[in-house]
Formats: C-alpha cells, structure tokens, sequence
C-alpha cells in the first residue's frame, strides 16, 4: 500500500521531548522543582513559577506506545489494584514502584497537582502517589458543568486559583510573579491557537494529517503549554501542513472517506489502526481528544488569564454534559465533512466512554452519519481483539462505501 511523505516535524517533536525528559530527569542537579500534574489540570502557574510539570497520563501513552501496558498492569494488578482501573493509573503506580516503562520511570516529584475535570480516578491514583512519594498534594476541584457554568461555581473554582498559588508559593519558597504568569498565559492562548490552526488544515480534502497523527504532535500542547518552544513548534508544524495542502499532499493516499475519531487512542494499536482504515481510503480527519486542548479558547482570555482560566479549566471536554458532548461532535462531523464517526469504547475512561451510546444515537439523528465503536483499553493491550475489530472495521466501511457521498 502506498504511503504519503513522513510529517517533517516528527523528528522535531522526538528531539523536544527527549531535551524535556532530560531536563526533568536532571532537575534535583539543577535545582529545579518537579510537579506531577494531571493532563487536564492548570499548568500555566508552574510554568510560571520556573516548575517542570510532568504528566502521568503522557508517560502512560508512551507505555501503551511501547508496547508495555499489558505487563505493567498485571504487576499493578498483583499489588491489589483492580483490572477495571484507569490503565494510565495502574501502569503508572507499577512503573512508579519498579521504576519501569520505556524512560525508566519518571522523576521523583517535589509535588503533585492534581485536577478532577477529567476524571475523579486521579483523586485517588495521586493519593496513592503522594503517600508512595511522600510530597505535598493539591486538589483542584471543579464542579461538573453538564448544562452551564454557574455563578457559585464560578466563585468556587476562582478562590482555587488563589489556594492553588499559595501552594506553590509555599512548596517553591519564593513569590509568584504576576508579570511572568500573563506572559505565560499569552503564550499559552497562542499556543492553543496554533495548535487548533494545525486541526483546522484537516478540512481539507485530501487532509494533510490523520488524527493519529494528532495524537502524536499532541504532545507539546500538554506538556509545555504556555512556552515559548511550544509556540515556535506549532508554528512550525501549521507550516509543513499548510505546505502540504498547497501541493495537495493527503495523508491517506486516494482519500475517499473522512472519519471522525472519540475517546482516548488506543496507543499501541495506533500504526496498525491508521494502516487498516487507510487500507479502505478512509482519513481520520479529527477527533474529539486532539481539540479538546483548544476548548477552553472559548472562555480564556489573555488580558485575564488567571481570572478566566477558571472557567477554562472547567469547562474542559470531560467535564460538560453529554448532549453538549454531543453538540461538539456534530459540530465538528459537519466542520470537516465527516462521512462516519469511530468511537472508542474505552473501559479505563469511564467518563470518556459512559455516553458514548447516547451520543451515537444523536449523532445518527442529527448527523445521518454511520458510528462503529471498538472496544478497548488505551493502554491494556491484552484488552484488544484485533480480528473483532477488523471483522468490525471492514463492516462499517463496507456500509459506508455503499452509502451515496
């Protein structure tokens, strides 16, 4: 099967993160402190502090991409943590105790930030990281906005801005600097809005870019928010894409279909997933994971940062209702002219995949689009049926291609 040219800035991407990896792995020589903090969790105000945050989540995408989830877990599962749990949860603790996984396990936090708009799994997992470790833990609580964000939530979540630097203050020993934190917040705002510039080159047709692709240049957008090199990286990257649908380079060679991808990657699926969908012509041209890191767009602005990024931060995709889950996805299915959405079943992100029935059904209404669901871990790679999900995968595109487009 023919390929397109490789993305330029995947090398690019690689040499950042090992530099990063690096310099958080060297903190205690360099006198640097080290924050564990959820994906979703405000990080702006580390940075802003001088603070490498490093992320669980991110280093349990790299355990699923190298293959080791499956072992990791069933040590987590040894300990006596249930099968049911987050994969990104029980591989983490194992790698934690074992220092395992592909980097050798992450480095010894000086604290730990963690932010429940995404889940309420992380209030435990960092409970049992901040014992293990034996450093401070901040909980930043956000209500669930199913249908709005409320005035009491607003105060509520406000005041935790507040709490969330003197902590820092605390923890750090030193000031934070108002000054810095705007400079921050800009570079932040910018970032996202490159990022989101980059999705955006997907509409058109031939796409430039999967959402597997995404997945993989995700990763500055969650670990470097609100740096410089994040925004000159995504500056970058939105010109390669930019180039390449000048010359009408796709990503799937001979696109015919476009797809919509939900949920978490199944990370060590990811090559073998793009190779079967592009096999049928079919582009995974967005999904809901890569965007949800330009959400809070609608609700931050640079010239209130601290202020709005409360509403920002609460507001996150995991956090709202599920018809506005809904909206988002039909939105997005006619913003990039989706022929079908893919949904993964996600059995570690129960608030992730909990609607994800509903949703479908609405999608079907309102959109006249087909869904397919696999059924998965992200991580787990002994959860996966490859020949159910190619059985699945074919069916689905056989009922799409005799659909008339």
């Amino acid at each position: 099967m023919a390929e397109s040219p490789k993305i330029k800035m995947d090398e690019k991407m690689k040499e950042i993160m090992t530099g990063y990896y690096i310099e958080a792995k060297t903190a205690s020589e360099t006198g640097k402190k080290v924050a564990w903090i959820t994906s979703g969790g405000p990080v702006e105000p580390l940075i802003a502090m001088d603070v490498i945050p490093v992320y669980p989540e991110n280093h349990g995408a790299m355990i699923g991409a190298s293959k080791m989830g499956g072992d990791l877990c069933e040590r987590a599962e040894a300990m006596g943590y249930s099968g049911d749990l987050c994969s990104y949860a029980r591989s983490d603790i194992a790698s934690a105790v074992i220092e395992g996984g592909p980097i050798g396990g992450l480095p010894k936090p000086d604290m730990l930030v963690a932010c429940n708009n995404i889940c309420g799994t992380v209030m435990k997992w960092y409970e049992v990281l901040a014992r293990f470790y034996n450093v401070p833990l901040f909980i930043f609580d956000t209500p669930m906005c199913h249908t709005e964000y409320r005035e009491e939530s607003k105060r509520y979540v406000k005041r935790q801005v507040l709490e969330y630097i003197a902590f820092l203050e605390t923890v750090c020993k030193k000031k934070f600097d108002y000054d810095v934190m705007a400079e921050v917040g800009r570079r932040s705002i910018q970032a996202q809005q490159l990022w989101q510039a980059v999705l955006d080159t997907a509409m058109a047709r031939p796409s430039p870019m999967t959402a597997f692709d995404g997945f993989y240049h995700l990763a500055l957008i969650v670990t470097l928010r609100g740096t410089q090199i994040a925004v000159e990286y995504y500056k970058d990257l939105l010109k390669e894409m930019e180039e390449r649908v000048s010359r009408g380079t796709g990503a799937v060679p001979n696109e015919k279909y476009r797809l919509m991808w939900d949920n978490l990657p199944i990370w060590y699926r990811l090559k073998w997933l793009s190779r079967k969908f592009a096999a049928h012509n079919a582009c995974l041209v967005a999904d809901t994971y890569n965007t949800a890191w330009c959400r809070s767009l609608r609700y931050i602005h640079s010239e209130d940062f601290l202020d709005s990024m409360a509403e920002g931060y609460t507001r996150m995709y995991l956090n709202i209702g599920i018809d506005q889950m809904a909206d988002t996805i039909i939105e997005m299915v006619q913003k990039y002219k989706a022929d079908g959405l893919v949904m993964h079943s996600n059995r570690s992100c129960k608030p992730y995949s909990f609607g994800q029935f509903d949703i479908a059904r609405m999608v079907r209404e309102r959109a006249g689009i087909p869904c397919l669901m696999i059924e998965s871990h992200m991580v787990d790679e002994r959860s996966f049926s490859e020949s159910q999900t190619e059985t699945r995968i074919d069916a689905f595109m056989e009922m799409i291609s005799s659909t008339p487009h």
